[in-house]
């Protein structure tokens, strides 16, 4: 796919609008792979998750952490989530690694923050920037009848099958300029 190209795979249709992006290219996990395992030298992937999810729930092997935001100890109990604060480094971060013209197909757990993450990318002049819109750990099954009812357990690059590691690569990882 190209910037040309802004096709939407089906099933991005059907996540809020918060999953939307400025730039409006989406794929799925597993379109994600195929591009990148195509051409590897020039497409690459962004893990905008926290250090400790790229750590501890594993990610992609070819993904780069850069955070888009890191999670603060002190519960939203509206969200049912622990706060986060941005990541004030991101843009000038990824700047540091990748040029304005790169490919950079963008994850995260579910969609949301990799959608956040390229429209702060497309506004600091990214232009092929995609939003993998089933993230790393995919939707949750939504079947009170099934074992996994309420897991993330559908799509999403673990759940696909596609390759993935808890194995850390000095060179992929995320350091702060502290």
């Amino acid at each position: 796919m190209t910037n040309q190209d802004k096709s939407t795979p089906q099933s991005s249709q059907q996540k809020p609008e918060k999953w939307r992006t400025n730039l409006g290219l989406y794929v799925t996990s597993a379109q994600a792979y195929e591009m990148w395992k195509a051409d590897p030298e020039r497409i690459k992937i962004l893990d905008v998750r926290s250090p400790e999810e790229y750590w501890m729930v594993g990610h992609a092997e070819m993904a780069r952490n850069i955070p888009v935001a890191f999670v603060k100890y002190k519960w939203n109990f509206e969200r049912d989530e622990y706060f986060a604060e941005p990541n004030q480094e991101f843009l000038s971060s990824v700047k540091n690694v990748f040029s304005p013209t790169d490919t950079i197909l963008v994850t995260c757990r579910s969609g949301e923050r990799s959608a956040l993450a390229v429209n702060i990318l497309a506004n600091g002049g990214f232009v092929n920037v995609y939003n993998i819109i089933d993230g790393f750990e995919g939707d949750k099954v939504n079947d009170p009848e099934n074992v996994y009812h309420g897991k993330r357990m559908k799509n999403g690059w673990r759940n696909s099958g596609l390759p993935w590691t808890y194995h850390m690569n000095q060179d992929l990882i995320w350091l702060s300029k502290d």
